[in-house]
């Protein structure tokens, strides 16, 4: 009795660690292949290359994203104020994404180096307009939006203030607080 009682502890310890190490693998990745998503408002408002994956392909796991509670208009290297996130990074837009309504192009390969800025729940704003904020699903995540445009960080960007990704590839600007893209050029 003694010993079926060890064999089924070590057999549940077992699958206990094999589900917990398929749970940690499973937040690496920003997209499993669906297309796209719909608009949903945000629940409160308080230098290499990349070539975007169709809408709707598959990330197959190998994108990243960023997580933040907060925007910020901040003026960043003489360019003019930008829109940052908690952590002060410079947060981006893609002219192949659309505001209207909001859609995400930018995939697989693409997210290594334009991480897609998702948020958990409310996010505070300083000098950002609240009634822009918005977000777009991403399998079952929230990206954030401004101006219908879903926001991203770029991976050159290697400290607070940096804004290495303007103007890269002509398709990618930091964002104003207005959700326009920067037009001030380093």
């Amino acid at each position: 009795m003694i010993q079926q009682r060890i064999v089924l502890l070590s057999a549940a310890g077992l699958a206990s660690a094999l589900l917990l190490a398929a749970c940690g693998s499973s937040t690496e990745k920003t997209s499993t292949g669906t297309s796209p998503g719909s608009v949903a408002p945000v629940a409160t408002a308080a230098s290499q290359s990349a070539t975007p994956a169709p809408a709707g392909s598959s990330d197959s796991g190998s994108g990243h994203m960023a997580t933040t509670t907060m925007l910020m208009a901040k003026a960043v290297g003489g360019m003019g104020s930008v829109v940052t996130d908690d952590k002060g990074m410079t947060l981006y837009r893609y002219d192949m994404d659309q505001a209207n309504p909001s859609k995400w192009t930018c995939a697989g390969e693409c997210t290594k180096t334009w991480m897609p800025v998702m948020v958990e729940d409310s996010v505070q704003t300083t000098g950002v307009e609240k009634s822009l904020l918005g977000t777009v699903h991403r399998d079952g995540m929230k990206q954030l939006t401004l101006g219908g445009w879903p926001l991203y960080r770029y991976m050159g960007d290697t400290t607070a203030g940096q804004m290495n990704g303007q103007a890269k590839d002509k398709m990618w600007y930091a964002v104003t607080p207005s959700g326009k893209k920067s037009t001030m050029s380093g």
